[in-house]
């Protein structure tokens, strides 16, 4: 038997252990796992290349709880160490085996799936633990050994009796953490952390019904036996090859990962590199919403099979965040800052990498089935403006198959766009007008009187849409978006030929103080006379582009100097000086029918804008029916 210490360069590591080198306790099941998991595959890697002349076979991980005895088992039939690999392994805290044994074997094991990042994970054990026992037997004709240790740098090793090859590791649960024995609370763990690790894990058994044998009766019960409880998927479908999986191995494999939502994934992208870093996984486009605070954190990271977070932030450009599914990379380290992470050069050229791939795949996906991207559209647009607006190499390659809908169901690019209403909404000084609408339905009348002059009217009703637009007309050469009730039609792509009022300068002027006066004073409304087509409407309502803009901006984040306080309502009362409504209402003697006048006009215009609520409705719909009497 020998005693000693551990050789570690402070007194005592593990009071460290557990306050600093993991926030979270639950992480030591997949520490140890993952180390079990590595002394296996360095097992089959040694079997392949000839070096170790064992039988690999099929080993699995075992984790057993014993309730009573206050223990927990990790059991693997692995590698195995001998007495020299125990003192250099686990007595010499800093050192990481799966990174030696990646230098010596550097250029065949790249590709065995070794972690080589979890040195200190053994050590992890203790923040759960009073004393934690390894009896272990190396795949070389060696004795086995067993060591045990109570969490002081103190160790008792000596020669074990173990025939099998392989590593026990038994954990004697604290008394401040009896919740890692419930089978409940290690399922959870197990199914979080090892759900697809590359090694099969049992925990415990399950009861399978086998097939009736012949001749049985209707009402004779089907025989049964206990079977391994087998937790974890070894091949997930990101570890095989696009090639080798069908459209519903892709399907199958979301439901795996998420499998309490039902609605399936418009479609997916696999990712597969493996220079200038290494990278595999699967994302899903899931049906998204208009909604900005949808769910976030559903893409789970992984190292090499092993659950790291679903926190991807930094790895993964932030406007693909919405998107669902799996990365794995052996480059990602684990257990660092955020901070880290964002600075290290491998996460920035993958989180470039996979903006590339997701453009890519949206750029094919047009051009082979436009019809079938245009029906997804609106599932997927928030994802698409947002990384336009977010990522500068992003917005160049989807300005080519970002679409924008009009309001009566056609799909452009904004090339196709331009091409379509260059011509009809030029303005005479040369600006590309282009008209939306955000609500078809509040918005109606607006679309008709624009639809009228044959002006094409887009349907861009995403919360980010202003931003967007700010973006394109910035990035665009004489182009400019106005909505549709942004000012009257003829202000809005205005051309040469004015039209002239029939009133003089002298009515007008009377005019604007007669509406003036019963709009009121501190009215929201500015009062705006203007020469239109005699058959335009007589009073319109509209909301200045700029200022409407501003405030859709400042409701979802930005909109400069604009963010310090709310903006306020503003609106303009378009009035049509050529309609014979306004010349009667001038030309009306009485100040009591001219101000009915006035009054059923302006609630007429703000009925149309979706603006007349309240005790104002209430009062319009009793003096229409006075004036229908």
């Amino acid at each position: 038997m020998a005693t000693g210490k551990i050789n570690v360069s402070v007194d005592n590591i593990f009071p460290l252990i557990k306050k600093f080198l993991y926030s979270d306790h639950e992480i030591f099941l997949r520490e140890l796992i993952s180390n079990a998991t590595d002394a296996t595959l360095k097992l089959k890697h040694l079997t392949t290349i000839g070096e170790a002349k064992v039988d690999y076979g099929n080993p699995i991980i075992e984790v057993k709880i014993d309730k009573e005895g206050k223990k927990l088992h990790i059991i693997d039939q692995g590698i195995g160490m001998t007495e020299e690999e125990v003192k250099k392994y686990i007595n010499e805290v800093a050192f990481s085996g799966a990174e030696e044994f990646l230098n010596k074997y550097e250029d065949s094991a790249k590709d065995s799936g070794i972690i080589g990042h979890f040195g200190l994970g053994f050590y992890s054990a203790f923040m759960v633990a009073e004393k934690v026992e390894i009896i272990t037997k190396s795949y070389k004709d060696e004795p086995a050994v067993h060591w045990s240790c109570d969490g002081s740098p103190e160790f008792i090793m000596e020669e074990a009796k173990k025939e099998e090859r392989g590593t026990e590791i038994i954990l004697h649960i604290a008394e401040d953490s009896t919740e890692f024995l419930e089978k409940n609370k290690i399922s959870g763990l197990l199914s979080k952390y090892n759900k697809f690790m590359p090694i099969p894990i049992k925990f415990g058994t399950k009861t399978e019904t086998l097939p009736k044998p012949e001749g049985a009766k209707e009402e004779d019960k089907a025989p049964t036996k206990e079977v391994d409880n087998i937790i974890n998927n070894p091949n997930p479908a990101w570890t095989k090859q696009p090639a080798d999986l069908k459209d519903d191995d892709y399907k199958s494999f979301y439901r795996e990962l998420y499998p309490m939502q039902f609605e399936e994934p418009l479609f997916h992208i696999h990712l597969n590199v493996d220079y200038p870093f290494n990278l595999t996984g699967i994302l899903y486009f899931p049906k998204l919403t208009n909604d900005l605070n949808i769910q976030k954190d559903k893409i789970q990271l992984y190292q090499n099979q092993v659950f790291v977070t679903d926190n991807v932030e930094g790895i993964v450009p932030e406007f693909l965040t919405m998107l669902r599914g799996v990365i794995d990379s052996p480059d990602i380290p684990l257990n660092v800052s955020r901070s880290y992470l964002q600075a290290d050069g491998a996460v920035k050229k993958i989180s470039s990498y996979i903006t590339r791939k997701v453009a890519d795949k949206l750029s094919s996906l047009f051009k082979n089935s436009r019809e079938d991207f245009e029906a997804k559209w609106n599932d997927i647009k928030i994802v698409i403006e947002y990384g336009m607006l977010s990522e500068d190499k992003f917005f160049e390659k989807a300005d080519k198959f970002a679409l924008y809908p009009t309001v009566d169901g056609a799909y452009y690019t904004f090339d196709e766009l331009q091409e379509k209403v260059k011509v009809a909404q030029t303005d005479k000084d040369d600006k590309l007008v282009i008209l939306y609408a955000s609500d078809k339905e509040a918005q109606h009348s607006y679309i008709e009187t624009a639809k009228a002059k044959g002006y094409e009217v887009l349907l861009l009703d995403s919360p980010i849409i202003g931003h967007l637009i700010q973006k394109l007309e910035s990035s665009k050469e004489k182009i400019s978006f106005a909505r549709v009730d942004a000012d009257h039609i003829d202000k809005l792509i205005q051309k040469e030929d004015t039209q002239i009022s029939k009133l003089s300068d002298e009515e007008k002027e009377t005019l604007k103080t007669e509406l003036e006066k019963v709009v009121g004073e501190k009215s929201s409304y500015t009062v705006q006379l203007e020469a239109m087509d005699s058959d335009a409407s007589p009073f319109t309502i509209t909301e200045p582009e700029f200022m409407r803009r501003m405030k859709e901006m400042q409701k979802t984040g930005g909109g400069g100097m604009f963010g310090m306080g709310s903006m306020p309502e503003m609106y303009n009362l378009v009035v049509n000086t050529n309609h014979e409504l306004v010349a009667e209402i001038l030309n009306t003697k009485t100040a009591k029918k001219k101000e009915r006048l006035i009054n059923q006009s302006l609630d007429l215009a703000k009925l149309s804008k979706g603006l007349l609520k309240g005790k104002e409705l209430t009062e319009f719909i009793k003096r229409s029916y006075e004036m229908v009497k």
